[in-house]
Formats: structure tokens, C-alpha cells, sequence
């Protein structure tokens, strides 16, 4: 990566994000990074300061300060600058908005923030057209391996899958499954450290981040209401049963989750819907952004899932659904992402439907045989949108591509990073 730009330095592992970041500084007038805590936001963002564009941390207390007693102040004078965490003191958001109306040259703000600033109406509707958001998750395999990460877009330009050159199978994609992205976690060597780390990581959130973003009555009822989003990832979303439990009315759940998905820890995702369907489930389905903080939070170990691997399903197809997010955030193509459901319990885990309405849908499977009726859901999709259907894929504990259909596939999980090569490997066809 970062070809375009040799001037700027790389990190040790290239963000696959880094060309879209120096690519806006050059035509918009203020840059907004997004992601969790610890994603990497901050390295990345240091990357782009210098003596000409100051960085500048509102975790630090001194500078938060100022930028909170007066953010008109705080920002006169900055011809350019980095803005780390600017979710801390949303005032200076006008601010800035005052300033780059002003001086309109592009790349005169990067600013970081650890929560969803989409949703405030001060970015959604004054920067508008001032703002380029740029999303960075935790660590993608693709990022890890060295690879382009461009299964999404070879999928949707009717590439054929590679060849299954290195495939990553059993303990070995497992033991990436429940260490999950964030750079942090990932320094420990131990399962015992990682879980520490990230139990800290949550107790920090929980009871700092949510404080920024929201005036809640019941902070203590969050940790409580996390574990039990842990143990209903993967299902459909029910905030009537999650209030109940936690004594909660469920529009006060519903808030609740809401500030968890704004704080990046989670992610709804809609159902899809078509004109050739009425009996589509229309409710959201509940996944974690991170594998390595979904298992910490249910206290899943590789120990145990050796004896039972009953939890893996629901690990392995958060897996899935928390890379297919990430290689879509530095995909040039605007995909609208969603889960199909039927009333009868048919389903795909990801559709993924570009501007033109064309569809490619991935299925999970933590099995490592992958039968004719696990595409059921598959097949009912590529029905229902006839010959906008581009490719379904069931993803799979497998070392090799097994073809059920011209545009339908059993594949490897490490598919999603894997290198593209001239050779791909198909057996030949099964029978439906």
C-alpha cells in the first residue's frame, strides 16, 4: 500500500485505509478517522503531523481543557492540524466548521474520533461537504498477511476465486478467530494476557467513553447488558428480552445498544428486503466487531472449544462478518451490507449489494463439510435477484474451493485474505 505517497511514512503494518487518508487530505477540507479504541487510530494519525500540521490529543487533560473552555480559541490560528479523540469535546466541531468555511484549502483538519460522529447533527449536517470519513477497524487479516485484501471487488468484478495456495484450517484459524485485531491484545503472547487486556479495554469504555457520548441513568446496568449481547451475538436482535432481564424498559435497552454500536464495539446489521419476498425476517442481526473481545466476553478458550465446539459457530461467523466490514471500508465500492432471513428460518449471514443492485452473498459455516442444503438460503437470494446475483459463497473450516454452481461455492475462510494467483483450483462439479 501507500504507493501513491511515498513521502508518507508506513507502520509496521500497513493500513490498508492509509491511501484513502492521504488521498482526501489532498481534496477535502477536514479528514475524520473513525473506529474503536485502540484500532490503531492514533499511529496512523501521527503518521500526517509534522511542523506544519501540529498533533494535538484531547486524551491529554491539559489540552482537553482548552478545547473545552474555548473551542473558537483552540482552533484560531491552526492553519492545519490532527485532532486526536475530537469526540471528547464535540463544541470544537463548529469550530472548525466556522474555520474551513473561512479557508477553504483541502487537508487543514485530521481528526480522530473513537465514536460514531456520523450521528451527531453538528458533523452530519454542518460539515456536510466538508468531510470525508475515512473507518478504521482492528487489525484485518489481510493487513496481517501482506495481502490487498480485494476478495469484495473480485467478486464483484466476476473475477474467478484464486487458487487455495496456503489455507488456514482447524487450531490454526481457530487461534486466529479468538485473538481477534486489536494491536494491543495481539502484543500478548499469552490467552491469559489478552484476556486482561481486553477486560481492561471494556471497564475503560464503559466507563469513560459512554460518559462522552451519552447522559445515561443506569451505567452500572452496561456491563451487564455487553455479557449478554456476547452471548446472543450472531441472533437476531430482541431488545424487549434484553430490557426484561436487566430490568429495563426496551427503548432504554434499544438506547443502550445503540451507544455500544456508536462506540464500535458492536454492529446491527439490517435485514435486506426485495419485492420479491414477503416472508423476510425484518429484524437486525447482532454481531461484535472484534472475535478476540467476543470470546473474552463469553470466556471462550481454545481449551474448551476443543472439547465442545458447539460456541465456534457464532465466533467463527462474527469472524466473518467483522472482516467482510473491513475490507469494505477501504473497497472503492459503496456496499449496502445486510443479512437475508426468511419466516422460515432460510438464511444468508452477509449480503453485500453494490449502487447498481448487484448481490454477492457469504454464509458461514463452522463445519468442514458443506452440504447442498446449507445453500438453501444462497439459492433463494440468487432467485429472488435473477441475474443480479454476482456470487454466493458458503465459508468454511476447508482447505479447498468446492463448486456447487457456476456463481455458487463452498471456499476456505482464509479466502477473505487470501493473494490472488493466475491458477485457480475448483474440483469439479457437485450435483444439487
Amino acid at each position: 500500500m501507500n504507493t501513491e505517497h511515498p513521502l508518507i511514512p508506513t507502520p509496521a503494518i500497513a493500513r490498508h485505509v492509509q491511501d484513502r487518508i492521504a488521498t482526501a487530505l489532498q481534496d477535502t477540507r477536514v479528514v475524520l478517522l473513525v473506529g474503536p479504541r485502540q484500532a490503531g487510530k492514533t499511529t496512523l494519525a501521527r503518521l500526517y503531523a509534522n511542523s506544519d500540521r501540529p498533533y494535538f490529543t484531547l486524551d491529554d487533560p491539559a489540552t482537553l481543557a482548552a478545547a473545552r473552555a474555548d473551542p473558537a480559541g483552540f482552533v484560531r490560528g491552526l492553519t492545519r492540524a490532527v485532532i486526536d479523540e475530537v469526540q471528547r469535546a464535540p463544541d470544537l466541531l463548529l469550530a472548525i466548521k466556522e474555520s474551513v468555511d473561512k479557508d477553504q484549502a483541502p487537508g487543514r483538519f485530521l481528526l480522530t474520533g473513537s465514536t460514531n460522529l456520523m450521528a451527531l447533527p453538528i458533523v452530519a449536517d454542518s460539515l456536510a461537504g466538508r468531510l470525508a470519513v475515512v473507518t478504521l477497524l482492528p487489525f484485518a487479516q489481510s493487513e496481517m498477511a501482506g495481502t490487498p485484501g480485494d476478495l469484495l471487488d473480485r467478486l464483484f468484478d466476476g473475477g474467478r476465486l484464486p487458487a487455495v495456495a496456503s489455507p488456514v484450517v482447524g487450531d490454526a484459524l481457530m487461534e486466529r478467530v479468538l485473538k481477534g485485531g486489536y494491536p494491543e491484545a495481539l502484543r500478548r503472547t499469552s490467552a491469559s494476557r489478552r484476556q486482561a487486556w481486553l477486560e481492561d479495554y471494556v471497564a475503560l469504555i464503559l466507563d469513560r467513553d459512554v460518559r462522552d457520548i451519552a447522559n445515561i441513568d443506569q451505567l452500572d446496568r452496561m456491563p451487564r447488558l455487553l455479557d449478554m449481547l456476547a452471548a446472543h451475538a450472531g441472533q437476531l436482535v430482541n431488545h424487549s428480552s434484553y430490557g426484561a432481564a436487566l430490568g429495563l424498559a426496551a427503548p432504554t435497552a434499544q438506547k443502550y445498544v445503540g451507544i455500544l454500536e456508536r462506540l464500535f464495539l458492536l454492529r446491527l446489521l439490517p435485514p435486506w428486503s426485495h419485492n420479491a419476498f414477503n416472508r423476510l425476517t425484518k429484524t437486525p442481526k447482532l454481531h461484535f466487531l472484534d472475535t478476540g473481545l467476543l470470546a473474552a466476553l463469553r470466556g471462550v478458550t481454545a481449551a474448551q472449544l476443543q472439547k465442545d465446539r458447539t460456541p465456534y459457530g457464532p465466533l467463527l461467523e462474527n469472524f466473518v462478518v467483522s472482516e467482510v466490514l473491513k475490507l469494505a471500508t477501504w473497497s472503492d465500492r459503496r456496499l449496502r451490507i445486510s443479512h437475508f432471513r426468511t419466516k422460515d428460518r432460510d438464511e444468508v449471514d452477509l449480503v453485500l449489494e453494490d449502487r447498481h443492485g448487484r448481490v454477492v452473498g457469504i454464509e458461514v459455516k463452522a463445519s468442514a463439510t458443506v452440504r447442498a442444503q446449507d445453500l438453501r438460503g444462497l439459492r433463494q437470494l440468487q432467485d429472488a435477484v435473477g441475474d443480479k446475483f454476482v456470487h454466493g459463497l458458503v465459508l468454511h473450516d476447508h482447505d479447498r474451493i468446492t463448486p456447487f454452481d457456476e456463481k455458487l461455492h463452498a471456499a476456505p475462510v482464509s479466502l477473505l485474505w487470501q493473494a490472488a494467483t493466475d491458477s485457480p483450483t475448483i474440483l469439479p462439479k457437485l450435483q444439487r
